[in-house]
């Protein structure tokens, strides 16, 4: 069944069990003990070994098309990334939408753009089969993060083959792609959107060529929902869902956004952290004065920062705003032992980061990824180095993000931060203070709030995901990896508010892929792989969802 995410209001009793709950969980990494239950069960049984040993014939079939046709479908990939993408970018976006509902129509799909107004449009395709009981639809968005070119290795539109990365992480060599024959599978594109989300795309337009190619068959109704401002906060999605119910009709929304795991095994996640921005301004001398003149007589905006940060968070990340952790459900049995069948990468991710320790005595990074975060994103304020002047300047600005789970709403965490920073003598504003509010408060902060959104969660027994493990777990040879929640967050909460229907991520890209940062890359094998799982979801989910829930 689903997990609500408005649930009753708390009594007192229960307020209590979860504070204590939470407190265990942050001053013993999380140490609740696993009960018997069914999910649990499995996870220790998966962990004893598996009867799953290799892919099955059909996954063989697409994986020997699939290495005859690579070329093709790089050089599809290339010329999609090739397209800059950013939502607020009306004509690049356009040209997007129009080259992907291109793509669906050349193999026989029905396509369209959905645009409800002035704003991205999402591509829609369907192909259907007669006598499916079941309709999947399949997500991803084609909209792309800002650029710093000037950060890039390479241009961050220019599709750019490089061999696997050197072992400080910076991109490999430059490689001219092959005119036949195969890849290196450890070679990597790089440019903007490789990973998040357009091969993705690619993968699944790849996955119908190969299983018709090889005489398979979808045995479900197949539907595809791209959309186009997911990177922009998607604000115009919930309209775009009610306004085409009937046609994004489905049983079941496959989520393939985000990063496979660390251990680059493929994974399957019941849920998505919320989210909640906030941009903070405090403010100093209406001009810069000279730090010896005035230094330690007129407040310093980066000094007022600094605590105002500080007071927000722990070393150890548990979050001291009050009352923040009233709403939050706290890890249960079973994630904890989902989290705990995982295979441990948190030594080598240290390495490979360079990080002499980490938040909560080096606590698991999937039980951590379980409970409310608070993250600084930057700090901008005077200037450093040989750019830095003698002066006290006149603000600085911060930006966060909340990330939230189960049970917590974003309007409530803007409630308990304001009344937490007044309570602490600041004077809250949302707009720019005047010279009287300046004058008459010595501590004012401007808050900035971004765009939010509940937690999703799915219970990990639901049968839609008890088959898609079962098809993933045969396709690849393995049991494929199952998470609770994913770290990341998107907006599924407010997609299942209008389709009511289970929504699963099945995420197939690089865990090391620097998405939304410089330098975005797609490793070649994560396609290989989203391929073939792709054709075997396509082929295979459909019959097994109907045996666990006729």
């Amino acid at each position: 069944m689903i997990r609500n995410v408005v649930r009753r209001p708390l009594c007192a009793a229960r307020v209590a069990a979860r504070t204590v709950a939470l407190g265990v969980a942050f001053n013993a990494a999380l140490g609740i003990a696993a009960l018997a239950l069914p999910f649990a069960s499995t996870l220790r049984a998966q962990a004893a070994g598996s009867a799953v040993t290799s892919p099955d014939a059909k996954a063989q079939a697409v994986r020997e098309w699939r290495e005859q046709h690579e070329v093709e479908i790089v050089r599809e990939l290339n010329t999609l990334l090739a397209l800059p993408n950013r939502a607020n970018d009306a004509t690049g976006i356009k040209r997007n939408a129009d080259i992907i509902r291109t793509m669906l129509a050349r193999r026989g799909l029905s396509a369209r753009l959905i645009a409800n107004g002035p704003y991205p449009p999402a591509v829609y395709g369907e192909l259907l089969t007669l006598g499916a009981t079941r309709t999947v639809m399949f997500y991803a968005h084609y909209d792309g993060q800002p650029v710093s070119p000037e950060e890039w290795s390479s241009a961050p539109y220019k599709p750019t083959l490089r061999t696997a990365p050197n072992a400080d992480g910076s991109p490999g060599a430059e490689r001219v792609p092959p005119m036949t024959g195969q890849f290196d599978p450890e070679g990597r594109i790089y440019a903007r959107s490789s990973s998040d989300d357009k091969a993705p795309i690619i993968a699944m337009l790849a996955a119908i060529d190969a299983i018709r190619a090889t005489g398979q068959k979808p045995d479900a109704n197949l539907k595809f929902f791209f959309e186009g401002e997911e990177e922009a906060g998607s604000a115009h999605l919930s309209n775009v869902l009610t306004q085409n119910k009937e046609l994004l009709a489905a049983d079941v929304w496959l989520i393939c956004d985000g990063p496979a795991h660390q251990s680059r095994d493929l994974q399957i996640v019941f849920g998505v952290r919320g989210t909640m921005g906030l941009d903070a301004t405090v403010y100093g001398p209406a001009r810069a004065l000279h730090s010896g003149h005035y230094g330690n007589w007129a407040p310093n905006p980066a000094i007022m920062m600094t605590e105002l940060i500080a007071s927000l968070r722990d070393t150890d990340g548990k979050i001291l705003v009050d009352h923040f952790y009233d709403d939050v459900v706290p890890p249960t049995a079973a994630d904890l032992a989902a989290a705990r069948a995982l295979p441990p990468v948190e030594a080598e991710l240290r390495r490979s980061l360079l990080l002499g320790a980490t938040e909560a005595d080096n606590a698991a990074l999937a039980e951590r990824i379980m409970l409310p975060a608070l993250n600084l994103h930057g700090i901008k304020v005077g200037e450093v180095g040989a750019l830095s002047t003698n002066s006290v300047p006149t603000e600085a600005r911060a930006t966060f993000d909340f990330r939230l789970v189960a049970d917590q709403r974003p309007e409530r965490i803007r409630a308990l931060v304001e009344a937490y920073l007044t309570a602490r003598g600041w004077y809250v504003v949302h707009d720019t203070p005047t010279a009287d509010e300046r004058l008459e408060h010595a501590r004012v902060v401007r808050l900035d709030w971004g765009g939010g959104y509940p937690a999703y969660r799915l219970s990990m027994d639901a049968p839609a995901g008890a088959a898609l493990r079962r098809v993933v777990s045969g396709t690849i040879g393995k049991e494929v990896l199952v998470l609770p929640t994913l770290g990341g967050s998107v907006g599924l909460a407010d997609i299942y508010s209008v389709v009511g229907v289970p929504l699963i991520t099945f995420p197939t890209v690089n865990h090391d892929n620097s998405q939304h940062a410089k330098d975005e890359n797609i490793r070649l094998q994560n396609i290989w792989d989203a391929i073939e799982v792709f054709a075997g979801v396509m082929t295979k989910f459909g019959t097994e969802w109907r045996q666990t829930v006729p």
